[in-house]
């Protein structure tokens, strides 16, 4: 399907405002977008900031998990090496996990187009994964994998992608799941094992994922889904692959359509997807969410509306839905969201005019100092939300007095981080905020005892906590 051109209300777009609700932020390196259809057509080009800061694949994770598991084995069996060995394989993978980090960040820090960075992070948190045994600190990878390359693709492409990706498969215990009609299921039964059906996947698939909570779906559909889905399988060696004989022989009906016949058949699986996908719940579904994450915790109707519409008139194409969000009115409504923790500490370092590299170029300890434990203190732990339901929006999760005061101290000890040269608070206030900063904050920088306090007081402002 050819896609739709985009047409920006030219009364609309405020380059501050794409700045930071678009992207992570101001920057005194890195200039402001010039324009909504300059947003589209950079997110339409190559994609830079994968190829400068690289994150490994989930299938080059697979030798260091194969050692990893065969040193564990190695230990169980007696040999007496295999427990050093064992810890510096562990050792290794925490690097390579840290390396993962510090790539994200520096991605949203550098990057010129950072709406593909802000809806890398969208669609990562609407697909959830938290990493589990030997893909336990993987879930970058499969961002790399499933997210990043789809996110100017259609949205079926997507939903497809990550229901396939050996991280979903483990996280969800698809890999468990076995249809209960399968020759697979009958010899464990003769052999006195048990062998059933989990439901994990094809509920997210259903209530998170695609037609949401209170969707016109019902527990049969799950069940349903679930026996289309049997067959679906992964390991950290080989990546996904589907397994004929643990897929449930006959067909499913599956939101009044039915799929499959005598043999299960991956084909199968993938044109429901590809409906579900169009469902119009979906679309409503898909455009509430965008629009409750990028505009109001309280959306506007109309806007929602025209995503909605959006939607179903190209198919699900995600281009034109991130066109009909900048293109209408409400999408540039002033600044009300909350950053969250990730989205603070980069915009942050950002405002502040560091650059990729140099979050590269930070060990272990700086990445742990800068990022790994204030998320976890201001509630956002690194690849680790409570369920697949991904992190709240809802302001008042991330604006509690701890997450506060821990945004207060992070600004306040900003200068153990030998790469940052803290600027004039004044300074600080427009690279930072520009005409988005109120009389407020400005009389605060100016009034400030000392740099460090300033620049405090900047990075801790109500102001800069908006998106």
């Amino acid at each position: 399907m050819p896609r739709l051109r985009p047409y920006i209300h030219p009364m609309s777009f405020d380059p501050e405002i794409a700045a930071i609700r678009f992207g992570y932020g101001l920057s005194p390196r890195l200039a402001a977008p010039e324009s909504a259809a300059a947003m589209v057509a950079a997110l339409s080009g190559p994609d830079t900031m994968a190829r400068t800061y690289p994150i490994p694949t989930i299938m080059k994770f697979a030798p260091q998990v194969a050692r990893i598991q065969a040193l564990q084995k190695a230990k169980k069996e007696g040999d007496p090496t295999a427990e050093a060995r064992l810890k510096a394989a562990r050792k290794e993978s925490r690097v390579v996990h840290s390396e993962m980090l510090a790539a994200s960040v520096a991605r949203a820090i550098e990057s010129p187009d950072g709406l593909r960075e802000r809806l890398t992070r969208f669609w990562a948190d609407h697909f959830t994964v938290v990493g589990k045994g030997p893909l336990r600190l993987a879930p970058a990878a499969y961002v790399e994998d499933a997210i990043r390359p789809n996110v100017t693709a259609r949205f079926a492409d997507m939903l497809k992608a990550v229901v396939t990706h050996p991280m979903m498969l483990v996280y969800l215990d698809q890999v468990s799941s076995v249809g209960p009609g399968s020759q697979f299921a009958a010899n464990r039964r003769a052999k006195g094992r048990s062998a059933g059906l989990n439901e994990n996947l094809a509920r997210e698939v259903l209530e998170l994922h695609s037609l949401g909570v209170g969707g016109s779906y019902d527990q049969d559909d799950v069940r349903q889904l679930a026996e289309l889905f049997a067959g679906l399988w992964a390991n950290p060696h080989k990546g996904f692959t589907f397994l004929q004989r643990r897929g449930e022989p006959g067909a499913e009906e599956v939101l009044g359509k039915i799929y499959g016949a005598e043999k299960p058949r991956l084909a199968d699986i993938m044109a429901a997807l590809e409906d579900i996908a169009h469902h119009p719940d979906t679309a409503a579904h898909i455009a509430r969410k965008l629009v409750v994450h990028f505009v109001a915790d309280e959306p506007p109707e109309a806007l929602v509306r025209h995503l909605t519409a959006r939607f179903l008139d190209t198919g699900g194409d995600l281009m034109a839905l991130y066109t009909a969000l900048l293109e209408h009115p409400e999408g540039w409504v002033p600044l009300q969201k909350v950053k969250q923790p990730f989205g603070f500490t980069t915009s942050a370092l950002r405002a502040l005019g560091l650059s990729g590299g140099d979050i590269i170029a930070l060990d272990g300890r700086a990445i742990g100092w800068a990022f790994t434990r204030p998320w976890r203190l201001m509630g956002q732990p690194w690849e680790q939300p409570n369920g697949p339901d991904g992190w709240p929006e809802e302001a008042s999760h991330w604006l509690t007095p701890q997450g506060l005061a821990v945004r207060i101290n992070w600004a306040m000890e900003l200068g153990r981080l030998k790469q940052i040269t803290r600027p004039d608070p004044r300074t600080l206030v427009e690279q930072a905020l520009g005409g988005q900063a109120g009389e407020r904050i400005r009389f605060a920088a100016k009034a400030a005892e000392s740099v460090e306090e300033g620049v405090a007081l900047v990075l801790a402002s109500p102001d800069f906590q908006k998106r």
